[in-house]
C-alpha cells in the first residue's frame, strides 16, 4: 500500500477540523436556550478555542455595563493571572487593545513588543507564552469584549485560524447580544452584569474545593462545572451553594474522581 501524500494528509485535517469546528458551534448554539447561562458558554468558547487552534490557552474578556473589562473565562489559572494583569497596567496588552480599538491585534513573537507592553510582555514570556492573539467580540459597531489565544514558540496564525477564531466570537457574541432582542435594551447589559458577579461568586467557591480537596483552582472549577452539569443546575447556582455550604464540598469533588475513573 502506497504512503499518503503530504497533501492528501493536510487535506485530511482540514476536513477533520471543519467537522469538529461544525461541532463546536452547534454546541456553542444549542447553549442560547431561554434563561441560559453565560459563563458556561463562555468557558465553553475558551476550552474550543484551544480544541481547534494550535494554541496553548485561551481567555476571554468582557465589558461590563460601566464598560469596564473584566475577566470572565480562562483555560487556566496563569492566564487568568496574565489576564488581570494586563487590565491593572497602565500599558495594557494586546487584548485590551484589541476591545479598544475593535480590530485584531495578532503578536507573533511577544519578546519583540516589551517596551511597548513591558508588564504583560514580561509576565507572559516568564510562563513559556511567546504568541499572543486577540480577536474582537463585536456584531457590526458594538464591542463587548475580546477573545485571547496564547501559544508557544511558533508561526503566527495563519489566515484560516483568524477565521476560525472570529466564527467561535462571533457565535459567542451574536447569541448574548440577541437572545433577547425583542427585551429593552438595557437586558444586555444587566445580562452581562450579572454574569460577571457570578464569575465572582465562582472563584469563591474554586478556593471553598481547593482549600477542601487540597487540590489547585482548575481541578476545582473542573469538578464543579461536571457536577453542574450532571445535575442540570446552572454553575452560578452550584457556586452559590458551594460558598453558602448548601452543598458539601466532597460530594462536588467526590463525583468528579468518580467520573474519572
Amino acid at each position: 500500500m502506497s504512503a499518503q501524500s503530504p497533501d492528501a494528509d493536510v487535506a485530511g485535517r482540514v476536513a477533520s477540523r471543519d467537522v469538529l469546528l461544525a461541532q463546536r458551534l452547534v454546541e456553542l448554539a444549542d447553549t442560547l436556550v431561554d434563561d441560559y447561562d453565560v459563563v458556561d458558554l463562555l468557558d465553553t468558547l475558551v476550552h474550543a478555542a484551544v480544541e481547534l487552534l494550535p494554541v496553548s490557552e485561551s481567555g476571554l474578556l468582557l465589558l461590563d455595563q460601566d464598560g469596564v473589562l473584566e475577566v470572565m473565562a480562562s483555560t487556566s489559572e496563569a492566564i487568568r493571572v496574565i489576564e488581570l494583569l494586563q487590565l491593572q497596567s497602565a500599558e495594557g496588552g494586546p487584548c485590551v487593545e484589541c476591545v479598544r480599538t475593535g480590530t485584531v491585534v495578532s503578536v507573533g513573537d511577544l519578546a519583540a513588543e516589551e517596551q511597548r507592553w513591558p508588564e504583560f510582555a514580561a509576565q507572559a514570556l516568564g510562563v513559556g507564552y511567546h504568541t499572543v492573539h486577540a480577536v474582537p467580540m463585536r456584531l457590526r459597531s458594538e464591542i463587548i469584549g475580546g477573545l485571547n489565544l496564547f501559544g508557544d514558540e511558533g508561526p503566527a496564525l495563519s489566515p484560516a485560524d483568524r477565521r476560525v477564531a472570529q466564527a467561535l466570537a462571533d457565535v459567542a457574541t451574536i447569541g448574548i447580544l440577541q437572545q433577547r432582542s425583542i427585551h429593552r435594551v438595557s437586558l444586555v447589559a444587566e445580562q452581562l452584569q450579572a454574569a460577571l458577579t457570578t464569575r465572582v461568586v465562582i472563584e469563591q467557591a474554586k478556593g471553598v474545593l481547593a482549600e477542601f480537596g487540597k487540590v489547585d483552582m482548575e481541578v476545582s472549577f473542573g469538578a464543579m462545572r461536571a457536577f453542574a452539569r450532571s445535575s442540570n443546575r446552572k454553575l452560578g447556582d452550584v457556586a452559590r451553594a458551594l460558598v453558602q455550604r448548601h452543598i458539601d464540598p466532597a460530594t462536588v469533588l467526590t463525583g468528579a474522581r468518580q467520573r474519572r475513573g
